[in-house]
């Protein structure tokens, strides 16, 4: 993971030497709409390192749920097979610049779904996913929310499939991003949500552990967790 450490030293050298590159447009000024901006770059690079230590391999259907910008997006279309990757986002003018991202990066002939939704209650994208990633999503629900979430995942996941979400584990509510809350929860109720809505959830471990090493203690003491349809 020694790539992922460089990537995040040299985009924040850059972010002091050149603040112009948070200008409309710069990859700062679009990934800074799903999350940290000087973090794009590290970020980027742990998500599809750690999905592809996961097992994905090109000829998986992947759902990126709350794709945002196409931050982790773009080197998994990039990765899949053609059609293989869809990633749906509930903010239209993210979905906007994501679009825009994978035009710059000349990726069209990927033919990936990018789709804005309204919600997840009544969605049903009429396929089922080997991978469902959910970056930096289940920590910004509230607990009817993440109701719905869960049981539109049991909905759309292969038999074998499984769905890949980072979690604050703790009790209360941290802050805001943006629009959203930023909540932690025990494993235990994760567990709970998780078999009431048929589905398995077993901690992997610290983002930290996996590769994630962004300088914010928070955010790299952050939880990796699965969930896989109960048998």
């Amino acid at each position: 993971m020694a790539h992922v450490t460089l990537a995040d030293r040299a985009d924040r050298w850059l972010s002091r030497l050149f603040p112009t590159r948070f200008r409309p447009g710069a990859p700062e000024w679009r990934h800074g709409k799903a999350g940290m901006p000087h973090l794009w770059r590290m970020q980027r690079a742990f998500q599809i390192d750690f999905l592809q230590r996961m097992g994905l391999s090109p000829d998986h259907q992947l759902l990126d749920l709350g794709c945002g910008t196409l931050r982790g997006g773009l080197p998994l279309i990039g990765f899949l097979a053609s059609h293989h990757y869809t990633g749906i986002d509930i903010r239209p003018e993210v979905i906007a610049e994501a679009r825009r991202e994978l035009e710059e990066a000349g990726l069209q002939q990927r033919h990936p779904r990018i789709e804005h939704v309204d919600g997840l209650a009544d969605l049903d994208l009429e396929q089922r996913f080997e991978i469902i990633w959910a970056f930096s999503v289940l920590l910004h629900l509230e607990d009817e929310e993440l109701d719905t979430c869960l049981a539109f995942v049991r909905r759309h996941l292969t038999d074998d499939g499984v769905l890949y979400a980072n979690v604050n584990l703790g009790d209360g509510q941290l802050g805001r991003w943006e629009d959203f809350p930023i909540v932690a929860r025990p494993l235990d109720w994760y567990s709970e949500r998780a078999r009431a809505a048929g589905l398995d959830a077993r901690s992997i471990g610290r983002l930290r552990e996996l590769g994630h090493l962004s300088g914010d203690r928070r955010a790299d003491s952050q939880f990796m967790l699965s969930f896989k349809k109960s048998r």
